[in-house]
């Protein structure tokens, strides 16, 4: 085979091997916190702290899915390290330990 030959090889496999492991991580619904929700409301603000006055470092739109950390604090929940959502916006998917 020419060397132009195993590099598609080479790159379809690649392919196949990310797809399936990605299938298998959507199937499961798997958190790496245990804890995943989805944002209720239409624009939902992420935080640099557990404050409504922090200033704002990120956006989700409505129905986006991601992992959190179990547990609320004033209110909020943690996202990330320095990004916090406001609770009451999100939802936690069926079977997340939240």
């Amino acid at each position: 085979m020419s060397k132009k030959t195993l590099i598609v090889v080479g790159a379809i496999i690649a392919v196949i091997v990310i797809y399936a492991l990605n299938t298998n991580k959507q199937a499961s619904g798997a958190s790496a916190t245990g804890c995943k929700v989805t944002v209720t409301a239409d624009v939902l603000n992420a935080r640099e702290s557990a404050d409504g006055n922090a200033k704002i470092v990120g956006k989700y739109l409505r129905d986006a899915q991601f992992d959190a950390l179990p547990g609320v604090q004033n209110g909020f929940r943690k996202v990330a390290d320095d990004k916090w959502v406001a609770a009451a916006f999100t939802e936690p998917v069926a079977g997340s330990a939240c």
